[in-house]
Protein backbone atom coordinates (compact mmCIF):
# COMPACT_ATOMS: atom_id res chain seq x y z
CA UNK A 1 0.00 0.00 0.00
CA UNK A 2 1.53 3.07 -1.13
CA UNK A 3 -1.56 5.63 -0.91
CA UNK A 4 -3.21 5.68 2.38
CA UNK A 5 -6.82 6.73 2.28
CA UNK A 6 -8.04 9.78 4.56
CA UNK A 7 -10.51 6.82 6.36
CA UNK A 8 -7.32 4.70 7.26
CA UNK A 9 -5.67 7.86 8.65
CA UNK A 10 -8.04 8.48 10.70
CA UNK A 11 -9.06 4.98 11.57
CA UNK A 12 -5.14 3.99 12.47
CA UNK A 13 -4.66 7.13 14.45
CA UNK A 14 -7.75 6.18 16.65
CA UNK A 15 -6.11 3.18 17.09
CA UNK A 16 -2.35 4.51 17.94
CA UNK A 17 -2.32 3.94 21.72
CA UNK A 18 0.37 6.53 22.31
CA UNK A 19 0.43 9.15 25.42
CA UNK A 20 -1.73 12.62 24.94
CA UNK A 21 -2.51 14.64 27.39
CA UNK A 22 -4.37 17.80 27.02
CA UNK A 23 -5.07 20.05 29.87
CA UNK A 24 -3.74 17.65 32.96
CA UNK A 25 -5.77 14.28 31.35
CA UNK A 26 -4.38 11.69 29.36
CA UNK A 27 -7.16 11.29 26.24
CA UNK A 28 -7.69 8.09 24.66
CA UNK A 29 -7.83 9.67 20.51
CA UNK A 30 -6.89 12.69 19.65
CA UNK A 31 -9.29 12.30 16.32
CA UNK A 32 -12.28 11.57 19.44
CA UNK A 33 -11.47 14.85 21.86
CA UNK A 34 -13.15 18.06 20.92
CA UNK A 35 -9.96 20.12 20.94
CA UNK A 36 -7.55 17.97 19.31
CA UNK A 37 -9.82 16.76 16.59
CA UNK A 38 -10.09 19.80 14.20
CA UNK A 39 -6.00 19.11 14.11
CA UNK A 40 -6.17 15.62 13.35
CA UNK A 41 -8.68 16.13 10.46
CA UNK A 42 -6.57 19.42 8.67
CA UNK A 43 -3.64 16.48 8.59
CA UNK A 44 -6.04 13.82 7.45
CA UNK A 45 -6.98 16.24 4.40
CA UNK A 46 -3.44 15.64 3.35
CA UNK A 47 -4.55 11.97 2.73
CA UNK A 48 -7.95 13.39 0.92
CA UNK A 49 -6.35 15.16 -1.68
CA UNK A 50 -3.88 12.55 -2.50
CA UNK A 51 -7.26 10.79 -3.13
CA UNK A 52 -8.24 13.11 -5.94
CA UNK A 53 -7.49 11.82 -9.54
CA UNK A 54 -7.43 15.60 -10.42
CA UNK A 55 -4.78 15.89 -7.92
CA UNK A 56 -2.16 13.55 -9.02
CA UNK A 57 -0.24 15.31 -10.38
CA UNK A 58 0.29 17.73 -7.37
CA UNK A 59 -0.22 15.84 -4.33
CA UNK A 60 1.58 12.71 -5.46
CA UNK A 61 5.01 11.54 -6.77
CA UNK A 62 6.77 8.37 -8.37
CA UNK A 63 9.26 7.25 -5.51
CA UNK A 64 12.63 7.36 -6.57
CA UNK A 65 13.09 4.10 -4.32
CA UNK A 66 10.27 1.95 -5.38
CA UNK A 67 9.23 3.38 -8.11
CA UNK A 68 5.62 3.44 -6.54
CA UNK A 69 2.88 6.19 -6.59
CA UNK A 70 3.72 7.89 -3.42
CA UNK A 71 2.28 10.72 -1.45
CA UNK A 72 4.24 13.61 -2.16
CA UNK A 73 4.41 14.21 1.98
CA UNK A 74 7.09 11.32 1.65
CA UNK A 75 8.77 12.53 -1.36
CA UNK A 76 12.60 12.98 -1.95
CA UNK A 77 12.50 15.83 -4.45
CA UNK A 78 14.69 14.77 -7.88
CA UNK A 79 14.19 18.30 -9.37
CA UNK A 80 13.73 21.55 -9.77
CA UNK A 81 10.02 20.49 -10.69
CA UNK A 82 9.08 18.77 -7.57
CA UNK A 83 10.05 21.91 -5.30
CA UNK A 84 8.11 24.17 -7.53
CA UNK A 85 5.33 21.49 -6.88
CA UNK A 86 5.86 21.18 -3.27
CA UNK A 87 5.18 25.21 -2.77
CA UNK A 88 1.86 24.94 -4.82
CA UNK A 89 0.68 21.83 -3.26
CA UNK A 90 1.10 23.57 0.40
CA UNK A 91 -0.43 26.46 -1.11
CA UNK A 92 -3.31 24.49 -1.96
CA UNK A 93 -3.49 22.73 1.23
CA UNK A 94 -3.35 26.10 3.36
CA UNK A 95 -6.48 27.00 1.11
CA UNK A 96 -8.19 24.03 1.89
CA UNK A 97 -7.87 23.99 5.81
CA UNK A 98 -7.27 27.85 6.48
CA UNK A 99 -4.66 26.69 9.42
CA UNK A 100 -1.67 24.67 9.78
CA UNK A 101 -2.04 21.26 8.52
CA UNK A 102 0.83 19.92 9.90
CA UNK A 103 2.90 17.82 7.28
CA UNK A 104 5.28 19.84 5.56
CA UNK A 105 8.07 19.95 8.34
CA UNK A 106 7.71 16.11 8.14
CA UNK A 107 8.27 16.60 4.69
CA UNK A 108 11.03 18.72 4.73
CA UNK A 109 12.84 16.80 7.51
CA UNK A 110 13.43 13.88 5.48
CA UNK A 111 14.94 15.66 2.28
CA UNK A 112 17.60 17.26 5.14
CA UNK A 113 18.07 13.44 7.00
CA UNK A 114 18.11 12.18 3.43
CA UNK A 115 20.99 14.80 1.70
CA UNK A 116 22.80 15.07 5.11
CA UNK A 117 23.21 10.90 5.86
CA UNK A 118 24.58 10.75 2.67
CA UNK A 119 27.42 13.35 3.43
CA UNK A 120 28.11 11.96 6.69
CA UNK A 121 28.44 8.51 5.09
CA UNK A 122 30.99 9.70 2.34
CA UNK A 123 33.55 11.53 5.66
CA UNK A 124 33.22 8.93 7.41
CA UNK A 125 32.22 5.88 6.38
CA UNK A 126 29.31 5.33 8.09
CA UNK A 127 25.91 3.64 7.70
CA UNK A 128 23.09 6.02 7.99
CA UNK A 129 21.99 6.65 4.84
CA UNK A 130 21.43 3.36 4.09
CA UNK A 131 19.58 3.23 7.12
CA UNK A 132 17.86 6.41 7.06
CA UNK A 133 16.54 4.82 2.99
CA UNK A 134 15.26 1.91 4.62
CA UNK A 135 13.33 3.80 7.00
CA UNK A 136 12.05 6.03 4.02
CA UNK A 137 10.84 2.74 1.72
CA UNK A 138 8.51 2.48 5.03
CA UNK A 139 7.35 5.44 5.46
CA UNK A 140 6.56 5.88 1.73
CA UNK A 141 5.04 2.43 1.22
CA UNK A 142 2.55 2.54 3.94
CA UNK A 143 2.22 6.43 3.31
CA UNK A 144 3.13 7.71 7.38
CA UNK A 145 2.81 10.79 8.62
CA UNK A 146 6.94 11.54 10.37
CA UNK A 147 7.23 14.52 12.38
CA UNK A 148 10.08 16.79 12.70
CA UNK A 149 11.30 16.94 16.05
CA UNK A 150 14.27 19.83 16.10
CA UNK A 151 13.82 22.64 18.81
CA UNK A 152 15.45 21.43 22.30
CA UNK A 153 14.04 23.24 25.66
CA UNK A 154 17.36 25.32 25.83
CA UNK A 155 17.74 26.13 29.33
CA UNK A 156 20.08 28.97 29.63
CA UNK A 157 20.36 29.48 26.13
CA UNK A 158 23.42 31.64 26.95
CA UNK A 159 25.20 28.30 27.42
CA UNK A 160 26.34 25.32 25.05
CA UNK A 161 24.32 21.96 25.62
CA UNK A 162 27.04 20.46 27.54
CA UNK A 163 27.67 23.55 29.90
CA UNK A 164 23.88 23.45 31.37
CA UNK A 165 23.36 23.04 34.71
CA UNK A 166 20.62 20.28 33.24
CA UNK A 167 21.79 17.72 30.32
CA UNK A 168 18.45 17.15 29.54
CA UNK A 169 17.38 20.66 28.14
CA UNK A 170 18.73 19.43 24.75
CA UNK A 171 17.69 15.71 23.82
CA UNK A 172 21.40 13.50 24.19
CA UNK A 173 22.39 9.95 24.13
CA UNK A 174 22.23 8.86 28.03
CA UNK A 175 24.32 5.66 27.33
CA UNK A 176 24.32 2.78 24.67
CA UNK A 177 22.89 -0.36 24.81
CA UNK A 178 23.57 -3.34 23.23
CA UNK A 179 21.70 -2.86 19.62
CA UNK A 180 20.73 0.53 20.39
CA UNK A 181 20.91 3.80 22.33
CA UNK A 182 18.90 5.50 25.02
CA UNK A 183 17.97 9.14 24.92
CA UNK A 184 16.46 11.68 27.29
CA UNK A 185 15.33 15.37 26.97
CA UNK A 186 12.72 16.99 25.31
CA UNK A 187 11.71 18.70 22.32
CA UNK A 188 9.15 21.97 21.97
CA UNK A 189 6.73 23.72 19.39
CA UNK A 190 6.42 19.82 17.29
CA UNK A 191 3.66 20.55 15.20
CA UNK A 192 1.46 18.03 14.30
CA UNK A 193 3.87 15.63 16.83
CA UNK A 194 0.22 13.98 17.77
CA UNK A 195 -1.21 13.22 14.61
CA UNK A 196 2.09 11.61 13.31
CA UNK A 197 3.10 7.84 13.20
CA UNK A 198 6.69 8.61 13.38
CA UNK A 199 9.10 11.08 15.20
CA UNK A 200 12.29 12.26 13.44
CA UNK A 201 14.65 13.90 16.15
CA UNK A 202 17.41 15.82 15.01
CA UNK A 203 19.54 18.22 16.57
CA UNK A 204 18.52 22.37 17.00
CA UNK A 205 21.71 23.80 16.49
CA UNK A 206 25.67 23.73 15.29
CA UNK A 207 27.26 21.49 18.06
CA UNK A 208 31.23 21.47 18.86
CA UNK A 209 33.60 18.87 20.44
CA UNK A 210 31.94 18.75 23.73
CA UNK A 211 28.48 18.62 22.54
CA UNK A 212 29.22 15.04 20.81
CA UNK A 213 26.58 13.30 22.74
CA UNK A 214 23.50 15.88 21.51
CA UNK A 215 25.11 15.53 17.60
CA UNK A 216 22.08 12.43 17.77
CA UNK A 217 19.44 11.92 14.98
CA UNK A 218 16.67 9.10 15.15
CA UNK A 219 13.49 8.03 14.55
CA UNK A 220 10.61 6.38 16.83
CA UNK A 221 7.57 5.43 16.13
CA UNK A 222 4.84 7.73 18.07
CA UNK A 223 3.32 4.83 20.31
CA UNK A 224 7.28 4.12 21.60
CA UNK A 225 7.89 3.67 25.61
CA UNK A 226 9.19 7.04 27.55
CA UNK A 227 7.79 9.05 24.70
CA UNK A 228 5.10 11.24 26.63
CA UNK A 229 3.17 14.48 24.26
CA UNK A 230 2.00 17.65 26.17
CA UNK A 231 -0.35 19.44 23.97
CA UNK A 232 0.20 22.96 23.47
CA UNK A 233 -2.41 25.76 24.63
CA UNK A 234 -4.10 28.10 21.84
CA UNK A 235 -5.82 31.39 21.84
CA UNK A 236 -9.94 30.58 21.78
CA UNK A 237 -9.36 26.83 22.18
CA UNK A 238 -12.12 26.00 24.46
CA UNK A 239 -14.98 27.38 22.02
CA UNK A 240 -14.25 23.65 20.83
CA UNK A 241 -15.77 22.45 24.07
CA UNK A 242 -18.61 24.60 23.45
CA UNK A 243 -21.69 22.93 21.88
CA UNK A 244 -22.44 23.24 18.03
CA UNK A 245 -18.77 24.88 17.97
CA UNK A 246 -20.48 27.76 16.10
CA UNK A 247 -17.69 30.16 17.60
CA UNK A 248 -15.32 28.75 16.84
CA UNK A 249 -14.68 30.75 13.18
CA UNK A 250 -12.91 27.79 11.15
CA UNK A 251 -15.62 24.94 11.84
CA UNK A 252 -13.86 22.09 10.25
CA UNK A 253 -10.38 22.43 10.82
CA UNK A 254 -7.02 23.51 13.40
CA UNK A 255 -3.33 23.64 13.95
CA UNK A 256 -1.43 22.01 16.81
CA UNK A 257 1.68 21.55 18.32
CA UNK A 258 3.27 19.62 21.69
CA UNK A 259 5.68 19.60 23.79
CA UNK A 260 7.39 16.10 23.38
CA UNK A 261 9.08 14.12 26.10
CA UNK A 262 11.71 11.55 25.62
CA UNK A 263 11.99 10.05 28.81
CA UNK A 264 14.85 6.95 28.57
CA UNK A 265 14.05 5.92 25.43
CA UNK A 266 15.29 3.37 23.70
CA UNK A 267 16.45 3.99 19.78
CA UNK A 268 17.61 0.80 17.86
CA UNK A 269 20.57 1.05 16.04
CA UNK A 270 18.65 0.90 12.73
CA UNK A 271 16.94 4.09 13.27
CA UNK A 272 19.78 6.22 14.44
CA UNK A 273 20.72 8.52 11.75
CA UNK A 274 23.61 10.30 13.49
CA UNK A 275 25.60 9.52 16.91
CA UNK A 276 28.19 12.25 17.67
CA UNK A 277 28.82 13.40 13.91
CA UNK A 278 28.99 16.91 15.64
CA UNK A 279 30.11 18.98 12.72
CA UNK A 280 27.06 17.81 10.69
CA UNK A 281 25.23 19.33 13.10
CA UNK A 282 24.79 22.51 11.97
CA UNK A 283 24.92 22.04 8.36
CA UNK A 284 21.50 19.65 9.17
CA UNK A 285 19.92 22.85 10.64
CA UNK A 286 20.40 25.16 8.02
CA UNK A 287 19.48 22.61 5.53
CA UNK A 288 16.24 21.89 7.40
CA UNK A 289 15.70 25.76 7.67
CA UNK A 290 16.80 26.56 3.97
CA UNK A 291 13.82 23.74 2.89
CA UNK A 292 11.07 24.76 5.66
CA UNK A 293 11.49 28.62 5.22
CA UNK A 294 10.76 28.34 1.35
CA UNK A 295 7.66 25.89 2.37
CA UNK A 296 6.17 29.06 4.10
CA UNK A 297 5.99 30.33 1.10
CA UNK A 298 3.16 27.71 0.52
CA UNK A 299 0.84 27.31 3.35
CA UNK A 300 0.73 30.80 4.97
CA UNK A 301 -0.02 32.04 1.26
CA UNK A 302 -2.81 29.30 0.62
CA UNK A 303 -4.39 30.79 4.43
CA UNK A 304 -3.68 34.09 3.25
CA UNK A 305 -5.82 33.39 0.20
CA UNK A 306 -9.16 32.38 2.84
CA UNK A 307 -8.48 35.65 4.58
CA UNK A 308 -8.25 37.61 1.53
CA UNK A 309 -11.63 35.79 0.49
CA UNK A 310 -13.20 36.43 4.03
CA UNK A 311 -12.26 40.25 4.08
CA UNK A 312 -13.39 40.51 0.99
CA UNK A 313 -16.56 38.99 1.58
CA UNK A 314 -17.61 40.52 4.67
CA UNK A 315 -17.15 44.04 2.62
CA UNK A 316 -19.58 42.64 0.11
CA UNK A 317 -21.34 42.17 3.50
CA UNK A 318 -21.49 45.25 4.70
CA UNK A 319 -21.63 47.06 1.70
CA UNK A 320 -18.11 48.73 1.80
CA UNK A 321 -17.23 47.27 -0.92
CA UNK A 322 -16.69 49.76 -3.52
CA UNK A 323 -15.29 51.95 -1.46
CA UNK A 324 -11.90 53.29 -3.17
CA UNK A 325 -9.73 53.14 0.75
CA UNK A 326 -11.50 49.05 0.83
CA UNK A 327 -10.28 48.47 -3.05
CA UNK A 328 -6.98 49.91 -2.45
CA UNK A 329 -6.75 48.09 0.94
CA UNK A 330 -7.53 44.68 -0.47
CA UNK A 331 -5.18 45.12 -3.04
CA UNK A 332 -2.42 45.42 -0.83
CA UNK A 333 -3.27 42.54 1.20
CA UNK A 334 -2.96 40.78 -2.51
CA UNK A 335 0.64 42.27 -3.69
CA UNK A 336 1.99 41.14 -0.05
CA UNK A 337 0.43 37.69 -0.55
CA UNK A 338 2.01 37.27 -3.78
CA UNK A 339 5.01 38.44 -3.26
CA UNK A 340 5.67 35.82 -0.34
CA UNK A 341 4.48 33.31 -2.89
CA UNK A 342 6.79 34.47 -5.52
CA UNK A 343 9.47 34.61 -3.29
CA UNK A 344 9.18 30.76 -2.35
CA UNK A 345 8.79 29.67 -6.13
CA UNK A 346 11.86 31.53 -6.78
CA UNK A 347 13.87 29.96 -4.18
CA UNK A 348 12.61 26.38 -5.38
CA UNK A 349 13.13 27.44 -9.54
CA UNK A 350 16.57 28.20 -8.30
CA UNK A 351 17.11 24.94 -6.59
CA UNK A 352 20.09 22.65 -6.55
CA UNK A 353 21.42 19.06 -6.44
CA UNK A 354 22.53 17.46 -3.40
CA UNK A 355 25.68 15.05 -3.63
CA UNK A 356 22.67 12.66 -2.30
CA UNK A 357 20.55 13.57 -5.87
CA UNK A 358 18.31 14.87 -3.57
CA UNK A 359 17.15 18.56 -4.49
CA UNK A 360 17.37 21.76 -2.25
CA UNK A 361 16.40 25.05 -2.84
CA UNK A 362 18.32 27.99 -3.27
CA UNK A 363 19.36 29.50 1.10
CA UNK A 364 19.65 33.01 0.23
CA UNK A 365 15.95 33.34 -1.26
CA UNK A 366 14.36 30.79 1.11
CA UNK A 367 15.46 33.21 3.94
CA UNK A 368 14.46 36.35 2.10
CA UNK A 369 11.48 34.74 1.88
CA UNK A 370 10.81 33.72 5.70
CA UNK A 371 11.81 37.09 6.68
CA UNK A 372 8.76 38.51 4.59
CA UNK A 373 6.64 35.90 6.04
CA UNK A 374 7.99 37.13 9.49
CA UNK A 375 6.28 40.54 8.62
CA UNK A 376 3.66 40.49 5.67
CA UNK A 377 0.76 38.02 7.49
CA UNK A 378 0.91 40.44 10.07
CA UNK A 379 0.01 43.61 7.74
CA UNK A 380 -2.77 41.32 5.56
CA UNK A 381 -4.20 40.45 9.30
CA UNK A 382 -4.10 44.20 10.42
CA UNK A 383 -6.00 45.09 6.94
CA UNK A 384 -8.25 42.47 7.46
CA UNK A 385 -9.28 43.91 10.55
CA UNK A 386 -9.23 47.41 9.20
CA UNK A 387 -12.06 46.24 6.80
CA UNK A 388 -13.67 44.11 9.04
CA UNK A 389 -14.44 46.90 11.59
CA UNK A 390 -14.81 47.00 15.28
CA UNK A 391 -17.55 44.19 15.48
CA UNK A 392 -15.17 41.63 14.78
CA UNK A 393 -13.82 41.81 18.44
CA UNK A 394 -17.43 42.73 19.80
CA UNK A 395 -20.11 40.66 18.12
CA UNK A 396 -21.85 38.77 20.45
CA UNK A 397 -21.71 34.76 20.14
CA UNK A 398 -23.75 33.32 17.41
CA UNK A 399 -25.45 31.22 20.21
CA UNK A 400 -27.40 34.37 21.16
CA UNK A 401 -29.35 34.02 18.01
CA UNK A 402 -31.55 31.44 19.63
CA UNK A 403 -32.66 33.01 22.80
CA UNK A 404 -36.25 34.02 22.44
CA UNK A 405 -35.71 37.47 24.24
CA UNK A 406 -32.37 38.75 22.68
CA UNK A 407 -32.14 36.71 19.23
CA UNK A 408 -34.40 38.91 17.61
CA UNK A 409 -32.21 41.98 18.50
CA UNK A 410 -29.30 40.41 17.16
CA UNK A 411 -31.40 39.47 14.18
CA UNK A 412 -32.27 42.60 13.64
CA UNK A 413 -29.45 44.90 14.74
CA UNK A 414 -26.49 43.41 13.32
CA UNK A 415 -27.49 42.18 9.43
CA UNK A 416 -25.22 43.98 6.67
CA UNK A 417 -26.53 45.17 3.34
CA UNK A 418 -29.97 44.15 2.04
CA UNK A 419 -30.15 40.55 1.76
CA UNK A 420 -27.61 39.79 3.89
CA UNK A 421 -28.73 38.55 7.31
CA UNK A 422 -26.94 38.72 10.95
CA UNK A 423 -25.68 34.91 10.73
CA UNK A 424 -23.64 35.32 7.73
CA UNK A 425 -21.97 38.21 8.56
CA UNK A 426 -21.37 37.09 12.25
CA UNK A 427 -19.82 33.51 10.44
CA UNK A 428 -17.74 35.71 8.37
CA UNK A 429 -15.97 37.54 11.28
CA UNK A 430 -15.66 34.68 13.04
CA UNK A 431 -13.61 33.00 10.41
CA UNK A 432 -11.61 36.52 10.52
CA UNK A 433 -11.09 36.07 13.74
CA UNK A 434 -9.55 33.05 14.00
CA UNK A 435 -7.20 33.24 11.77
CA UNK A 436 -6.26 36.63 12.71
CA UNK A 437 -6.57 36.38 16.57
CA UNK A 438 -7.85 32.83 17.42
CA UNK A 439 -6.68 29.68 17.42
CA UNK A 440 -5.78 29.94 13.41
CA UNK A 441 -3.42 33.08 14.19
CA UNK A 442 -0.92 30.65 15.99
CA UNK A 443 -0.13 29.38 12.91
CA UNK A 444 -0.25 32.30 10.64
CA UNK A 445 0.80 34.96 12.81
CA UNK A 446 3.11 33.51 15.98
CA UNK A 447 4.57 30.64 13.78
CA UNK A 448 5.35 32.84 11.06
CA UNK A 449 7.87 34.46 13.26
CA UNK A 450 9.33 31.74 15.02
CA UNK A 451 8.81 29.16 13.19
CA UNK A 452 11.41 27.47 11.10
CA UNK A 453 13.48 29.91 13.09
CA UNK A 454 13.04 33.36 14.04
CA UNK A 455 13.54 36.82 12.34
CA UNK A 456 16.96 37.03 13.44
CA UNK A 457 17.84 33.65 12.12
CA UNK A 458 16.83 34.46 8.67
CA UNK A 459 19.31 37.58 9.07
CA UNK A 460 22.07 35.64 10.13
CA UNK A 461 21.87 33.57 6.73
CA UNK A 462 21.30 36.10 4.75
CA UNK A 463 24.44 38.21 5.26
CA UNK A 464 26.26 34.61 5.59
CA UNK A 465 25.00 34.00 1.71
CA UNK A 466 25.35 37.18 0.19
CA UNK A 467 28.27 38.25 -2.06
CA UNK A 468 29.68 41.31 -0.67
CA UNK A 469 32.85 41.22 -2.30
CA UNK A 470 31.29 40.65 -5.46
CA UNK A 471 28.98 43.10 -5.01
CA UNK A 472 31.65 46.04 -4.03
CA UNK A 473 33.67 44.83 -7.53
CA UNK A 474 30.78 45.52 -9.74
CA UNK A 475 30.70 48.84 -7.57
CA UNK A 476 34.45 49.71 -7.88
CA UNK A 477 34.32 48.82 -11.54
CA UNK A 478 31.54 51.01 -12.82
CA UNK A 479 33.09 54.09 -10.79
CA UNK A 480 36.32 53.16 -12.38
CA UNK A 481 38.21 51.98 -8.70
CA UNK A 482 40.57 49.41 -8.81
CA UNK A 483 39.41 46.55 -6.76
Amino acid sequence: MALMTKEQYVSGLRELGHSVYIQGKKIKSVVDHPISGPPAMAMAETYYQAEQEGNWQLFTAESHLSGERINRFTHIHQGVEDLIKKILMLREMGRQTACCFQRCAGLDCINTVYAITYDMDREYGTPYHERFTEFLKYVQSNDLVTAACMTDTKGDRGLPPSKQADRDQYVHIVSEKKGGIVVRGAKLHITGAVNSHELIVVPTRALREEDRDYAVAFAVPADTKGVTFIYGRQPSDTRRLEEGRSDVGNLYYGGCEAMVVFDDVFVPEERIFMKGEFPYAGRLVELFAAHHRASYGGCKVGVGDVLIGATAAIAEAQGTERSAHVKDKLGEMVHLNETLHAGALASASKGYRTPSGAYAVDPLLANVCKLNITRFPFEISRLAQDIAGGLLVTMPSLKDQENATIGPYIRKYLVGRQGVDAEKRLRLLRLIENITLGTGAVSYLTESIHGAGSPQAQKIMITRLIDLEAAKSWAFHLCGIPF
